[in-house]
């Protein structure tokens, strides 16, 4: 029986060459394996090798100090293949130095990507990206000055008379990995990570391409001795073998804890442990976000103020047993974590593969999304991809957006220094944002209004103040919130003028008080 070697992180660095294209699997800083890149960037730092690779990731792996942050050095890397980068400023500011050249990719797509390369597919074929920067008629996913000339990764092509995506494969030549033990035969376990992910569908891509699987592991336990349901990654598939050194510093469930069971599924936690979320800007969008659920709806809740807020609200409303969450991790049910742990959930009722869950959103497509924005223009598009020169990228945003029944983007109204006040009767703009949100063609499309309106999406735009809807004309005023002066605090602080609703509402200001709002007894279908 072929058996892994068991090495150290110094000679799974050996087995990396430069010039080659090193995969790794993970989100946050969750199955990150730190041991092996910590000696990448100590070994990059004191020869000068690993140098010139390829990197490909589909999710954001960082916690702004660990993950890919360890690779994101100018001549380590070359090229950046990638989902999102928000988590690592390193590596934005790489991107954005035009220090590597930097293809952003969405999410799912990269997820699934790995099963069409096993399979020897002429590709990933998809709709999703269609009319966004992924598009190689508008950017190709080229995130920097330096990447603009280059070959293109994804292309559009025609099948029945209709328009794909074709995303080209991406050979691998190392993949790194992080699974909980192995056995003395290799094969590898993940009971305590707080997600599966697209580990399997990984190393089959990389075996197809003849490249080496290298796993970080608590320990090894003995041969025989692992049930074999638990079995990730059958142990022929493996070549090599790292035992973290620090499981407490370099092997930890998530960034902000060593590990909890009750995120990984080995123990249920009592929920009144929880506390309420705090009353603040981000609350009052995402409550108001919340009063558009129905009964029994399936949502997914994206990184930024929905992540943080919306699952809390969910949990102090009493919502929990008839709102399913999902993030795209594949988790369903609990209570998000929020912040850097993004993609975690408390108390989870499911875990799947994260490749999986894109079947379910890029297929079916979730009943409501709730995602973070940057700007919305006046034909309804909306950028949550880049910012000035920065470029965080779109992680699942745009497959999830695409065919999702219903999408709500939540922001701030104004960015960068917005001061306001609240209370039982409304709400007061103290100083306004320096940055207007509303802008007449935003800086890069990861949402197309356009598009979405075709195909008869439900879309809202809610801010603190404000509430938009989608119509094919453009973006609609619904509803204004009380204190709040049409002309000076909304109008004026927008590049477009809106078309404006003959219903004009102002919004509930219970969404403004302290205590819970009784959304349940106010949800359609309740």
């Amino acid at each position: 029986m072929k058996k892994p070697k068991v090495i150290t992180a110094g000679e799974a660095v050996g087995w990396i060459r430069n010039g080659s294209t090193l995969c790794t699997i993970g989100m946050s800083l969750v199955s990150s394996c730190e041991t092996i890149l910590k000696e990448i960037e100590r070994q990059f730092l004191e020869t000068g090798e690993p140098r010139e690779l390829t990197y490909l990731h589909s999710c954001g792996q960082a916690d702004r100090r660990g993950g890919f942050v360890h690779l994101a050095h100018e001549n380590l890397l070359k090229r950046v293949i990638g989902g999102h980068w928000g988590l690592g400023p390193q590596m934005m500011d790489l991107i954005a130095g035009n220090k590597v050249e930097a293809y952003c990719l969405p999410q799912g797509q990269m997820a699934n990507m790995y099963h069409s390369m096993a399979l020897r597919e002429p590709g990933k074929i998809s709709k999703i990206g269609l009319g966004t920067f992924i598009d190689p008629r508008i950017e190709g996913g080229k995130m920097n000055e330096r990447t603009k000339p280059l070959e293109d990764i994804v292309e559009v092509i025609e099948i029945d008379g209709e328009e794909y995506l074709r995303y080209k494969e991406i050979p691998i030549d190392t993949l790194l990995i992080r699974g909980t033990y192995a056995d003395e035969n290799g094969n590898i376990s993940t009971e305590e990570e707080a997600m599966v992910l697209e580990v399997l569908p990984a190393v089959m891509a990389a075996k197809r391409f003849g490249g080496k699987v290298i796993c970080q592991v608590k320990r090894i336990l003995k041969a025989g001795s692992m049930d074999p349901k638990r079995v990730v990654v059958p142990g022929v598939f493996v070549d090599g073998i790292v035992v973290c050194d620090d499981v407490y510093e370099n092997h930890r469930q998530t960034s902000s804890w060593y590990y909890d069971p009750s995120y990984s599924g080995q123990a249920k936690v009592s929920e009144s442990a929880s506390e309420p979320v705090p009353l603040s800007v981000r609350k009052i969008i995402g409550r108001r976000a919340v009063m558009l659920l129905s009964k029994d709806s399936i949502i997914n809740v994206g990184t930024g103020i929905p992540n943080d807020v919306i699952g809390g609200i969910l949990e102090e409303e009493d919502l929990l047993d008839d709102i399913t969450i999902t993030v795209e991790s594949g988790i369903y049910g609990g209570v998000p974590a929020g912040g850097i742990d993004f993609g975690i959930s408390r108390n989870p009722q499911a875990l799947i593969p994260h490749d999986r869950q894109f079947e379910f959103y890029n297929g079916a497509g979730i009943d409501f999304t709730f995602m973070g924005a940057g700007e919305m223009d006046k034909n309804g598009n909306v950028n949550a991809t880049r910012m000035g020169n920065k470029a965080p990228g779109a992680g699942g945003f745009i497959d999830i957006t695409t065919l999702a029944k219903t999408v709500v983007f939540c922001s701030t109204f104004t960015g960068k220094g917005l001061d306001v006040s609240y209370d039982s009767e409304g709400i007061r703009i103290r100083k306004e944002g320096e940055i207007k949100k509303l802008v007449n063609n935003v800086q890069q499309i990861s949402y197309n209004g356009k598009l979405a309106a075709r195909n008869g999406q439900n879309m809202y735009y809610v801010t603190e103040r404000a509430v938009f809807r989608l119509t094919e004309d453009g973006p609609m005023l619904i509803e204004i919130a009380e204190g709040i002066d049409l002309q000076t605090d909304v109008l004026d602080q927008m590049e477009f003028i809106p078309l404006i609703s003959t219903n004009l509402k102002f919004t509930d200001k219970a969404v403004y008080q302290e205590q819970p709002v009784g959304i349940k007894e106010r949800m359609v279908g309740a």
